[in-house]
Order: C-alpha cells, then structure tokens, then sequence
C-alpha cells in the first residue's frame, strides 16, 4: 500500500520543543486522515534541529464513498425545527430531503448524504495547510512580510505520496508562499546542497550522505556510545547525564564527539558545582575517576561538524569558556565561604515567599517549630531538628545558589559540613527538599525526616489557609507532590503518627501570623511614628501575642481545614498505591472511619481488606453487607428514623437469627482484640466468620415479618452487621 513521507524544513528548532512537535505533527496529521475516512498501517515522526518529519505508512489510494441516512422532524414541522434540520444536513431545501413513513409517528423527513471517495493526496492537500498555520508550537514567530507563524523560520515542504513499486507523486499545497516539492537539503555545513527524495528509506538514506542522522534516538545512542569510549581511552568513566543527553542529541544533526580539559586547580570546587558549570554553559558532560568516583578535569563535548583541524579549535573554545565559567563559580565559592549560614538569616527577613504568608524568614520560624514537634515523633534529635530547619533555607541568599538554584540544600550542606555543623544538621539541609519526584530517594537520617515533613505540612497547610489548593491541572506551588512527599517519607520509613495534630499546629502558626502581621505592622509603625520609638523584636513579639489573644481563628475553620487536607491526602494516597495494584474505593473505605490520619496504618489495613475481600468469605460478606444496608437504606427512609438499638434475645426466633446474633457478638470481640493489637489481619479472620450466618440469615429468614416487633428486631439485627463491618471500613464505599 501507499506510504505518506512529510518533512517541514526549518531553521533550528530548540531542543527542548522537538521531541513534543514530532508527537503533535503526527498526532495532528494521523488524526486529520482518520477523520477523512483513511485507515493506515503505522506512523513514525522523527525530528532533527532544521525539520520535522513523518511518515504514514500503509494508507489506502483514496477514501470510500459514503451514504448516510439522517432521520429529521415529521412532515408539518414548525419551520424552525426544519431549519435546524436542513442545516445540519448540508440541505439547501426541505425538497432535496426524502420522506418516509412510521406506522406508529406518522411520516417524516429523512436527509439522504453521500459522500464520494477522495483521494489521499487530496485529503493530505487539504489538511496540511491548516496544521501547519495552527500548530501548536509553545513559541512561535513571523518573518518576512508573510503572515505564517513558525518556530524559527520555515523554508521548503516536502510531501510525497505513492506506493513501493512506483514513482511517488508530489502532493500539491501551498502555505505563505511555501510550496510542497520533493527536494529538501542535508547539514547546513557538511551539505547544504538540495537533493530529491521519494520515500522514507530513500529519505533517510540520502540524509545520512548528507551529514545528517534523522532519528534523534538513534543520535543519542551515537553520543553515549562514542562518549563512553572517548572516557575509557582516558582511563575515566563518563557521568551519565539523560537530560543534557537529550539536549544535546537535539542541538545537532551530526553528532562528533569531543574531549577537552580544564585546570585542575579548579576541582577544589564541589563536583555538583563543577558538573553544573561545565553543563549550563558548554552542554559538556564530565568525566570522573571510575576508582574514586571525583570527577576529573576531563570533559565531553558534542560538535555538530567534523572539522578539518579534528575538533582542536572547537576544543579550544570549549576550553576557554569553561576556564571563565570556573572562575565565575570559583570566585562565588569563595565569597560565599566569608560568612557564615546563620550570618545570612537575617536577609531572608526581607524574601517574600508569598504575599499572603510572609517572608522566608518568617517561614523559617514556623519550620523551627514545626520540626520540634515532629522531632520526637520520628526519632530524631529535638534541638538538631530546631538546627537544621532553621539552616535549612540559609543558603538561598549565597552567590552560588543565586547562579545556580538547582544547588539550593546541596550547597547549603557543603557550607554547613565546612562551617562545623552536626552531620545530622548539614544532611537535612540537603534532604529536607526530597522528594523532589517518582523517583528521588526519601530522607531516611531521622532529623531530615524531621524537617522534610516540617517543610512540606507548613507548605500545604499555608496554602490551604489563604485557600490557593491546586485546581484541576494548575498546581503552581506543587502541592500534589509535597503531599506525595510527606505520604513516601512517611510509608518508606515506617512512621507513625497522626496527621491531623500536626496540621493543626501548622495551621495555628500560620493563622497567627495571618491574622497579626498587617495589625502589628500598623501598631508598631504609628508607635514609631507617634513617639519615636525603637521597640525591639521582643515587645513586636508581645504585641502580635495579645493581637493573636483578641482574634483566635474559628476553632470550626481550623478543623474543617484538617479534614480537608486529610481529603487531599486521601487523594493523594490513591495515586501512590495505584501501581501496587491497591483499588481505591478501600482506601475511601478506610478514610471513611473516624480517626484515619496515621497513614502508615491505613495503607496496612487497605492492604488487609484487599487481601480479604479477595477470598470467598471476603467477597460473598460483602454481597451480605451491601445487601444489609440497602435494605437498611429502604426501611430508613420510608419510616424517616435510623434503625438503632441492640436487637432484643427474646425476639430472637429462628435459629438462623440467633446464630447470627451470637457470630456477630463473637466477631465484635475479636475484632477490638485485633485492632486494639492493630492486627488487622486476625480483624480480616474475625470478619470472616459472619460469612456463613449472614448467607444463611438471608436464605431462611424474612426480613419484613408481619409482626412489628419482629421485623424491628430482625432490622436492627441487620444494623449489628453494619456496625461489625464499621470496625474495620466503611462496606457503603466498596465497588461490588
């Protein structure tokens, strides 16, 4: 069958736009054929830094006709109905429409479409243009006098339509002056000549004697594999770097791999400092010592030429840029190295992190609270964990962190371990960030654990105060993941504690400072002004406290933003069990129950009840549970009153009844044995035994007897099942 081959040929392309422009010109132009009727066997994008190009492979020769009957109002309609119609169905009038006839709604108009078949390369002619005037680059651009908007400026189309055996023909459209042909050029350097080409193996064929590799994977590969080699020839092992391998792989259509060297002087720099240097300005890769693991004063770089001298000049440049880089970062080191991290703390006291929540000063101040309360319920050290929260923002204002942010809490531990502080200290300043994602590690020393939780419940807690929660996709102050932070830290660690406590401290902190901090600045101004006045820190303290005294928060307000919150974690957790095949209709059965904030408990008995409603017993008291409520449900509604009470021994009659009566007073028992033990999987073992007296209760008894005492018993019997399943989830929420 005919295969489609497109190429849009531009100047270059940012790297970091390419890999998502490939997916959306075939997203677009494979969608576009679907909707004309086309089917096809396969498409496969490919994109360099000068093009973009597709291929669809197995597309038939043309579209097939189509006949559509579309059913429209009955004869006599009001004239607006069959407008509406006639629109709808392309009709020019009510008599190109036909009539047909229904025993039953009497006769009615139906609009008979056809549509003939079209060729492919009409439908590719017709579609290409739209994609390529609205495609949805993040950035786009004019220039010229023409009115398209492109990336970067686009220069040529290619288009070709045919099958294997045959000549493709060049599919006809024009957009801003840029005709589709069948001629595109090679390396802007190595080649720039035109050339023809027909289809896709001829395409990449003629490219790849053109100095230019089209599939950017396979330009990666070229890149780690010579790289790799250059670094064994030198006795080193290359630092592995997938994002500025990516980068790299889309700054050029010919990789040439490279090596250069800088002074070693300049490795008395941390690695980190070294590595990002050479990286955000050359987007060179390092070499270390594969005996040592430092770093060597070796480097990769990717050149996009093979040039005449081997690369010496290119090396040379590399050289020189990273040798003023290093100085720059040399000189940030040192300056940073004259004052110490407490010293910087009184700068972040003028560092707004948010207008509604105060500086980072004033962060940091509940961080140092928060932590201590944390401290002892994690294990850690109390005054260690009040240290490193403290610290744990100091290195913000640093020269280094100012060139680099991605060194915030990595440098701020160098600075630390070099300035004395305890391991423990300099570790959560570091680790206090983590996890920064799916794949980051935890904090594991108990003070980063300390102040890692510290840091995130201040962050959601502040948030959900000024009510700024993230909403549908928008989550500016990535919220979702602290709270998938706290959720790892706290699982992987085997933690236990109560949520609820500790965002109710947070929350006191945070509505303090809320509720003081525009009052006191008025008071404390008009005392300064009024009076000339220097009261010092502790009489503003004394002032925000009698401030706080006279507008405590709304004790509801408190609490309902704990549950809220508690609900997010809820959400949360659901994402997180979702590849270890937890369902999470358990865990709204579980948050369902009065108390649930201790999450590592939660999960323990989500995991019990999976296990359970997995067997037989499981899943058939489920069906008796459900069958309870329902009728439960039914009962309450119609008499407008709850089912409650201990149902009564006397009015105990069949012996289905009064075997289930003694199941569940059994079952009860040994459930609060269990989950007084928090045993929840003898809780599981305990449930199971109302299995067979719940099957055999439904099967001989009749629920709605005539006599009124005994259909109540019989009901609150069937509350007492309720409430047994009560103790361990709430069965209401369990799909099944």
């Amino acid at each position: 069958m005919p295969d489609l081959l497109l190429e849009l040929f531009s100047e270059e392309i940012p790297a970091r736009m390419q890999r998502r422009a490939a997916d959306n010109l075939k997203s677009l132009v494979t969608n576009a054929l679907v909707d004309a009727g086309l089917t096809y066997e396969g498409a496969r994008a490919f994109v360099t830094p000068r093009r973009l190009a597709l291929h669809v492979a197995g597309l038939p020769a043309a579209s097939r006709a189509t006949r559509e009957e579309r059913k429209g109002p009955r004869v006599g309609a009001p004239e607006k109905a069959l407008e509406g119609f006639l629109r709808g169905a392309g009709l020019a009038s009510i008599d190109e429409a036909e009539i047909a006839s229904d025993p039953k709604k009497g006769d009615f108009y139906v609009a008979v479409i056809e549509k003939p078949g079209r060729t492919t390369p009409e439908i590719v002619a017709e579609a290409m243009p739209g994609i390529i005037r609205n495609f949805p680059w993040p950035k786009s651009m004019r220039w010229g006098t023409g009115s398209l908007r492109w990336v970067r400026p686009l220069h040529s189309i290619v288009a070709t339509f045919g099958p294997e055996t045959e000549e493709p023909e060049v599919i006809p459209f024009e957009v801003d002056g840029i005709a589709s042909s069948n001629v595109t050029r090679g390396h802007r350097f190595l080649a720039p000549d035109a050339f023809e080409v027909r289809r896709l193996e001829d395409y990449a064929e003629k490219l790849e004697k053109a100095k230019v590799v089209l599939d950017a994977d396979r330009r990666k590969d070229i890149i780690a594999h010579d790289a790799r080699n250059r670094a064994m020839a030198l006795g080193l092992e290359l630092v592995e770097d997938e994002g500025l391998l990516e980068e790299v792989a889309g700054l050029v259509e010919w990789p040439v791999v490279l090596t250069g060297s800088f002074d070693e002087t300049f490795l008395k720099l941390p690695d980190e400092v070294i590595r990002l240097t050479i990286r955000a300005n050359q987007k060179c890769f390092v070499l270390k010592d594969p005996a040592t693991g430092a770093l060597s004063n070796r480097f990769v770089a990717v050149s996009n030429i093979e040039a005449a001298d081997g690369g010496a000049t290119i090396i040379a440049g590399n050289e020189k840029v990273i040798r003023a880089r290093l100085s720059d970062a040399w000189f940030f080191w040192e300056t940073d190295l004259k004052a110490s991290l407490e010293s910087r703390l009184p700068k972040l006291d003028t560092v707004v992190f948010h207008e509604k929540l105060g500086t980072q000063g004033a962060r940091i101040a509940r961080l140092e609270a928060l932590a201590r309360e944390i401290a002892p319920l994690v294990g850690a050290d109390v005054e260690k964990a009040a240290r490193a929260a403290r610290l744990a923002k100091a290195d913000l204002p640093t020269q280094m962190v100012y060139e680099f942010p991605e060194l915030q809490g990595q440098i701020g531990r160098t600075y630390a371990e070099l300035q004395g502080e305890d391991a423990s200290v300099a570790t959560a300043i570091e680790d206090h960030y983590k996890p920064q994602g799916p794949s980051d590690a935890v904090p594991t020393d108990p003070v980063a654990i300390a102040v890692a939780l510290a840091d995130k419940l201040d962050l959601l807690t502040g948030f959900w105060a000024i009510d700024e929660k993230p909403t549908g996709s928008k989550d500016p102050y990535a919220l979702r993941r602290a709270a998938l932070g706290v959720i790892r830290i706290v699982l992987e660690n085997g933690l236990r504690f109560g949520l609820t406590a500790l965002v109710r401290i947070a929350e006191a902190r945070i509505s303090r400072e809320i509720s003081t901090d525009h009052a006191l600045e008025q008071a404390v101004d008009t005392a300064m002004a009024t009076q000339g006045l220097d009261l010092g820190a502790d009489v503003d303290e004394r002032i925000a406290d009698e401030i706080h005294r006279k507008n405590k928060p709304d004790s509801a307000r408190t609490e309902g933003l704990a549950l809220d919150l508690l609900a997010f974690f809820g959400d949360r957790l659901k994402v997180h069990l979702k590849d270890e095949g937890a369902r999470h209709d358990l865990i709204d059965a579980v948050f369902a129950l009065d108390g649930q904030d201790d999450l590592l408990m939660v999960v323990k008995r989500v995991e019990a009840l999976g296990a359970f409603l997995g067997t037989e017993d499981g899943a058939n008291l489920l069906a008796g549970t459900k069958r309870a409520a329902n009728i439960l449900r039914a009962e309450e509604k119609k008499d407008g009153t709850a089912i409650e009470g201990r149902p009564h021994a006397d009015h105990l009659v069949e012996q289905a009844e009064i075997d289930l009566a003694a199941a569940i007073d059994t079952a009860r028992a040994a459930l609060r044995d269990a989950l007084k033990d928090e045993d929840f999987s003898a809780a599981m073992t305990a449930l199971a035994g109302l299995r067979a007296p719940v099957d055999r209760f439904f099967d001989d008894i009749h629920v709605n007897a005539d006599d009124p005492e005994l259909r109540l018993n019989r009901l609150r019997l069937l509350a007492e099942i309720r409430e047994a399943t009560l103790e361990v989830a709430d069965f209401s929420k369990i799909a099944g």
